[in-house]
């Protein structure tokens, strides 16, 4: 039988939810970003009515882990862990490049095979990972989500140049990633969408866990500059490619 599954995700400015009842498929993407906390559990609860379906009946909670947004990570953890132990059902952790990646819009269909996703994360540096789409068996990593200084990311891509980049670092930081010739998918025009495939891949490998096991996926200890690091990047601009 196919899988009943709610999906969640506010690492970003955009709140996505998404549920299917094993056949029809409900998805949202609404605003997010500070008003996340107070809109996600009843757009979740809505679109769980709206499938026929009550939350005891899921097979699983997704939440797409990160990286992202500190507290926005957090809000769809703990929303995904709350909502599966009250019903006593797991969790399916959803890593959240490999969703910009699903949910990249490309000139040509199904798109390049290789994707590296660059989000923009703040204080100058970047959310990165690479992917490959492997027909029948969904994405392939070949180098998992990582924090990259402009300049490291930047090295990186003029050694092995990529061939595709989904994500708005580029559109961020410009000239300081070197893009040129490269294929580029800036908006992510269905997140909710793209996290409901991913999660239903995920369910279908076993990919569950416990809802004490959930987590976010934090990549820096730090989540704020001062407000003197502030002033000073102000100035500064981004940092120029080694």
């Amino acid at each position: 039988m196919p899988a009943r599954l709610l999906a969640l995700d506010s690492s970003t400015e955009v709140l996505a939810v998404a549920v299917t009842d094993g056949v029809r498929a409900w998805t949202r993407n609404v605003q997010g970003g500070a008003l996340a906390s107070s809109r996600i559990i009843a757009l979740a609860l809505e679109g769980v009515r709206d499938c026929g379906l009550q939350v005891a009946q899921l097979d699983a909670v997704a939440f797409a882990a990160g990286p992202g947004a500190f507290t926005g990570l957090r809000c769809a953890c703990a929303v995904a862990q709350g909502l599966a132990f009250a019903v006593g059902k797991p969790v399916l952790p959803i890593d959240g490049l490999m969703v910009v990646a699903e949910a990249a819009r490309w000139p040509c269909s199904p798109g390049p095979p290789d994707v590296w996703v660059a989000m923009d994360a703040r204080m100058h540096e970047v959310y990165a990972a690479h992917y490959r789409r492997v027909d029948g068996a969904g994405w392939q990593v070949l180098s998992g989500p990582a924090l990259y200084t402009l300049p490291a990311l930047a090295a990186r891509w003029s050694a092995t140049p990529p061939r595709a980049v989904a994500g708005n670092a580029t559109s961020a930081f410009g000239e300081h990633l070197p893009t040129h010739g490269v294929l580029l998918s800036i908006d992510c025009a269905d997140r909710a969408g793209a996290l409901l495939s991913l999660s239903r891949c995920a369910f279908a490998d076993g990919a569950v866990i416990a809802p004490e096991q959930a987590a976010p996926l934090y990549l820096r200890d730090k989540v704020a500059l001062t407000t003197e690091e502030r002033a000073v990047a102000r100035h500064a601009g981004p940092s120029s490619p080694a």
